[in-house]
């Protein structure tokens, strides 16, 4: 009896097994995004829409419905602040796939998908970076890979959740948060609808003596409780602050609730050297493990209040 039992469990165990964050998949998303051949997805070039269309591929397996406003993407122009260049104005995009629960509010999960390009945007740490590969991996391959690995979870594990899921990958962050902040000023989806937002950005560079940074933590006051006997195969502190230099700011500007996952700076930061050879991916699937629970965790509560850091 006891077998028959175990015979009846194992197809659940198996697919709880498969949906759990993989290391294997987190590293062939970020060996794609990051190769040589998408020249460092710079906003404007076309290896930047080649990876809008992964996003967009991934997407639509997992059977989220488009949320753009034209299917999948969000359109939007960008515009190169940081140095002159002829190419000044270009055209950008956010990716958005939904997960519809037919729930009132939804979570909001991102992270951006445009790196450096070829050095010729700003922002390099290369002394001379002008037509050097910057193949972003962990800038931000790595958040991509994660945003990717969440969709997957939720859209296939057979719940119907409480709250709705919009899983966006956005453009031109590294241009100034142009395409969060594009989202929140022209939303697909009312921004009152919003419980909270989830950020990963550079997420692949795991240090066991320092830990996984989870910013946001004092947006809510409902935080504290969310994170209340959490732990994982990782370690992570938290931090107060919802502003920063990535795309959960933009939300958090417009009153909503953060939550920021960064493993840290490195040498590699915006230099050609961001490889994807570095990505830690074991370490990388114990993270969005924990988010996994934090997501889980916050779920069970109503629409979180929104606290301003002071």
């Amino acid at each position: 009896m006891k077998f028959i039992f175990f015979l009846l469990l194992t197809p659940f165990f198996l697919q709880a097994q498969n949906l759990a964050p993989s290391a294997e998949r987190i590293s062939r998303h970020v060996q794609y995004l990051a190769s040589d051949r998408m020249k460092g997805r710079g906003t404007g070039s076309r290896e930047n829409e080649k990876a809008a269309q992964y996003v967009i591929k991934q997407f639509r397996k997992l059977g989220l419905a488009p949320l753009g406003t034209h299917g999948y993407q969000q359109p939007f122009t960008a515009r190169v602040r940081r140095v002159v260049v002829p190419d000044s104005l270009r055209p950008a995009n956010n990716v958005l796939g939904f997960l519809d629960n037919n729930a009132p509010y939804t979570i909001v999960i991102g992270a951006h998908f445009d790196h450096l390009g070829m050095g010729r945007q700003g922002s390099s740490k290369a002394p001379q970076p002008e037509g050097q590969i910057h193949n972003g991996a962990d800038d931000n391959a790595s958040g991509v890979a994660g945003l990717l690995e969440l969709a997957r979870y939720f859209s296939q594990n057979a719940v119907k959740e409480p709250y709705n899921f919009l899983f966006i990958a956005f453009g031109a962050e590294e241009l100034g948060l142009q395409g969060s902040r594009y989202f929140v000023n022209n939303p697909t989806l009312p921004l009152e609808k919003i419980n909270f937002m989830t950020n990963m950005d550079m997420i692949g560079r795991y240090n066991s003596g320092r830990g996984v940074g989870i910013g946001g933590y004092g947006t809510s006051d409902a935080w504290p409780d969310v994170f209340k006997d959490v732990t994982g195969e990782v370690k992570f502190f938290t931090d107060r602050a919802g502003s920063g230099g990535s795309d959960h700011g933009s939300f958090y500007a417009k009153n909503i609730p953060v939550l920021f996952f960064h493993t840290g700076g490195h040498d590699d930061y915006h230099t050609p050297t961001d490889d994807a050879d570095k990505v830690v991916a074991e370490a990388e699937a114990g993270i969005l493990a924990i988010e996994i629970k934090l997501i889980e965790k916050a779920m069970k509560l109503p629409k979180l209040n929104f606290t301003e850091v002071k």
